[in-house]
Parts: C-alpha cells; sequence; structure tokens
C-alpha cells in the first residue's frame, strides 16, 4: 500500500486499554500513514505502540503531557498534520466502535470532494443502549435546528474526514469543543463557515466490558456540557448569526 501524501487517520486516544493496538493494526492495514495522539494516558496503552511504531514508518505515536479532551487531541494532530503538508484527517475512535473498512471509501470520498466534509452516518446493531439513542434523536433535532438544515446527520458519530485547515479554522472561534462537545460544536461550526456536508452510512459498534469496551462517558457531568454547548450555539445562532446561517443553508457551497 502506497502511503497517501494528502489524507491520514487521526486515532486520539487516552486510556483505551488493550484496544487501542488492534484498533492502530486494522487501521494500518487499509490505509497510511496513521496518526495516534496520546491524549496524555495513564494505562499504558500507549506502550503497547511502541514495537509498531518502530516496525511501521507509516505509523506516527504524538504524545500529550496532560489530557486535554478529544477535541484537544484532534487538533494537536490536524495541526501535526497541516505541518506535515497534509490536508484531510479521517477521525476515529480508538476503542474498537468506528469501522476500519470503511476509511478507504471515506478517503476516497473525501478526495473527490475535497473541500466537504465527510460525516458518518452510524448504523447501529441491536446491541446499542436504547437510552443512548434516543439521546441521539434530540442531538440531531437541534444540530438541524442551529444549521437551518439536514446537513447534519448525525452531530456526535466522530467517524469523520476533515478538510484539516477548516477544522483548525473553526476550533479557533471557540475556546469549548475539546473535551466531549468536541464532535457535535465542531460539526456546527464547520457548516455555519460555509463547509459543505457529504454524509455516509458507516457502522457502530457499542462493546462492553468484556468485550474489551471503554467509556469515559459521565452521565451527569457530560450530558450538563451538552445542554451549556446547544444554550451557547442557539444563543449565538439568535444574536448574530441567524442571517448568514440561513444564506449557507439555501446555498451551501457558497461559503
Amino acid at each position: 500500500m502506497t502511503p497517501s501524501s494528502s489524507h491520514l487517520v487521526l486515532i486520539p486516544s487516552y486510556n483505551t486499554g488493550a484496544r487501542l493496538l488492534s484498533t492502530v493494526e486494522e487501521a494500518l492495514r487499509r490505509w497510511q500513514p496513521v496518526w495516534v495522539v496520546i491524549d496524555g494516558s495513564t494505562d499504558d496503552s500507549a506502550r503497547s505502540l511502541a514495537t509498531l511504531a518502530s516496525l511501521e514508518p507509516s505509523l506516527r505515536v504524538i504524545h500529550r503531557p496532560r489530557n486535554g479532551g478529544k477535541g484537544a487531541a484532534v487538533l494537536t494532530g490536524a495541526e501535526a498534520a497541516l505541518a506535515a503538508g497534509f490536508t484531510h484527517v479521517l477521525t476515529m475512535d480508538s476503542d474498537g466502535q468506528h469501522p476500519p473498512t470503511y476509511i478507504e471509501p471515506f478517503m476516497v470520498a473525501s478526495q473527490r470532494d475535497p473541500a466537504a466534509l465527510v460525516l458518518g452516518l452510524p448504523v447501529f446493531g441491536p446491541e446499542a443502549p436504547f437510552e443512548r439513542l434516543q439521546g441521539r434523536k434530540l442531538s440531531v433535532g437541534l444540530a438541524h435546528f442551529e444549521t437551518f438544515s439536514r446537513a447534519i446527520g448525525d452531530p456526535l458519530f466522530g467517524f469523520r474526514v476533515y478538510p484539516a485547515a477548516r477544522l483548525r479554522n473553526a476550533l479557533a472561534q471557540t475556546r469549548a469543543a475539546r473535551g466531549f462537545d468536541f464532535d457535535p460544536e465542531i460539526a456546527v461550526r464547520m457548516v455555519w463557515a460555509g463547509v459543505p456536508t457529504l454524509n455516509l452510512p458507516a457502522p457502530c459498534r457499542y462493546l462492553s466490558k468484556a468485550d474489551g469496551g471503554v467509556s469515559h462517558f459521565h452521565y451527569l457531568r457530560d450530558n450538563a456540557k451538552m445542554v451549556w454547548l446547544h444554550t451557547r450555539l442557539i444563543s449565538q445562532l439568535f444574536l448574530w448569526r441567524w442571517p448568514s446561517v440561513r444564506r449557507i443553508a439555501r446555498n451551501p457551497r457558497t461559503p
């Protein structure tokens, strides 16, 4: 496989455990290069990548000294990718929920339409918790309202291909979107900035602890953060953004 000079796979990781190595190995079989951002992990999961990185030149491991959240880790990786001459990053979770077999189709879609944000539209199996699916419907509805469109098929699914420069610019517009709120906020802000979207279906697995699944979701803390996120976005929408958002919704290819 010839490594791409424009698109790379970016995997942020925080205390993922044994799942990290298998996720990275599967990603490398589907696409190269693959970069991993270790976001201040304390569980020694990064140690499993040391041997693989010494043998595989298409794997790069970036270490952040402290845990800053998913958005902070993605920003670190995106800035490094831009500095190295890459233009796009595909983000996927390190815990095995996202489908490595869909990396290439998403990358091809991005190469055909490099201006677009390619968003995964999750297809859930029967193991998906009912309450999480219902909560997701609310997030989808809020994203549609905040963009006056259906440009974002699912604001929570993090399997995506970002134009890296537009991602960095969108993150520069807010001090938030660095933790659990990253996926929905950055999608809305990129649509606000006039970035066109493609929504492509992809399977999503919910892994139990017995299967090695790892979740850092804190029900009260992270739901409160989501409430604050949408309060901020809707307030901005009504106070000053609605004319430009309406224009973009009517002409989605006009920045």
